[in-house]
């Protein structure tokens, strides 16, 4: 029998790396420079590691393969077989990252031996005061203004600068360039995809003494010069119900995810679809289920597995909720149903799209 399952985290250090996840989840970390925390991955570069109940010590990969859609889903397995399509990070920014873009999955399948595309979304879990990131370019920058800013060492005045706050939400679709700003920790929803085309790098040394490896010519290839896809800091659609209030902010083709501002008890439900997460931002509770229930604390993700069906969440907690979205079944017909206009639902970014991989 499948549980919510509860996994051992991923420490990556990086050159701009820092402590918050100590400080803000009192996590033991190895050295002071812990830039990210793969906490639900199954990918070559980090596979998670079961940490509690009978199945601790399994991989995800092994829970995959020993369970297939029980655990991910029937739809979510006639989609990907039994590749995991997500991955669940949390980052931590004392610098500045460096200047990235991401490709999307026709040019990845193409140049990244088949590997998928990487859209993602942050959501920002704390912010110093005055904290900003990189979200896209500066309007009207063309692409050969912004290769001679490149080799010229000089790129900052094409960037587009948002100042953030702790509950901001950005989406990040393949094609925008960005960047995490120092003073920010980020709960980071993606594709399961590790590659990443760093165009920009402030001019500093890696711990080499080096500049770091730039992936100017693919990164050009990618990014989306016309301005489109960045998008303003996303508002959300909220909706109130019993236990608590859900804002749905992103229904994309790769994801889905919804924040949910839990005080007292939340309905769920797994019905053999597709999978969840649940990161805890911010308080603590229980997953309650037919079978028991499972604790967490602030800073925990848990993995609900399809086949668990009922389920609730108690306590004073703030989670946020990622999936694959079945987006009429999940998204419009629910809302509408609840009286929520098309015009509303524009508010949730992704979910007209029309170059979105599902419908």
């Amino acid at each position: 029998m499948l549980y919510p399952l509860l996994f051992d985290p991923i420490l990556k250090e990086k050159i701009w790396g820092g402590n918050a996840l100590q400080k803000k989840y009192g996590r033991k970390l190895p050295s002071d420079r812990i830039g990210e925390s793969w906490d639900v991955a199954c990918h070559p570069n980090g596979t998670s590691v079961v940490a509690n109940g009978p199945l601790k010590g399994m991989t995800l990969r092994q829970l995959i393969d020993s369970y297939g859609s029980q655990l991910l889903g029937d739809e979510v397995q006639r989609r990907f077989g039994n590749k995991f399509p997500l991955l669940i990070k949390l980052l931590d920014a004392t610098e500045f990252l460096s200047v990235q873009v991401h490709p999307d999955d026709e040019y990845a399948a193409l140049h990244e031996g088949g590997q998928p595309g990487k859209t993602e979304m942050w959501y920002i879990i704390h912010a110093q005061p005055g904290a900003s990131l990189i979200y896209g370019l500066v309007p009207g920058t063309t692409r050969e203004e912004f290769e001679e800013a490149v080799k010229a060492g000089r790129l900052e005045k094409y960037l587009r600068s948002v100042e953030v706050q702790a509950g901001d939400v950005l989406y990040i679709p393949a094609g925008v360039v960005h960047a995490i700003g120092p003073g920010i920790l980020i709960c980071e929803i993606q594709q399961n995809s590790d590659t990443t085309y760093r165009v920009y790098d402030w001019n500093r040394l890696g711990d080499d003494g080096k500049p770091r490896t730039l992936h100017v010519d693919k990164a050009l290839d990618v990014i989306d010069f016309s301005g489109r896809l960045a998008k303003d800091k996303l508002p959300g659609l909220p909706a109130e119900e019993e236990g608590g209030r859900r804002t749905y902010y992103v229904a994309c083709g790769y994801f889905a995810v919804e924040k949910l501002e839990c005080h007292g008890c939340m309905k769920e439900m797994a019905d053999g679809s597709k999978f969840f997460t649940l990161t805890a931002v911010e308080g603590q509770g229980e997953i309650l289920y037919s079978q028991g229930s499972q604790p967490f604390k602030p800073g925990d993700s848990v993995l609900i597995p399809a086949c668990l069906g009922d389920y609730m969440i108690e306590g004073e907690c703030t989670i946020i909720k990622a999936y694959v979205p079945n987006k009429k079944r999940d998204i419009t017909g629910p809302l509408k149903a609840r009286g929520f206009t098309e015009e509303q639902l524009k508010a949730i970014a992704g979910l007209f799209e029309g170059d979105d991989v599902e419908k």
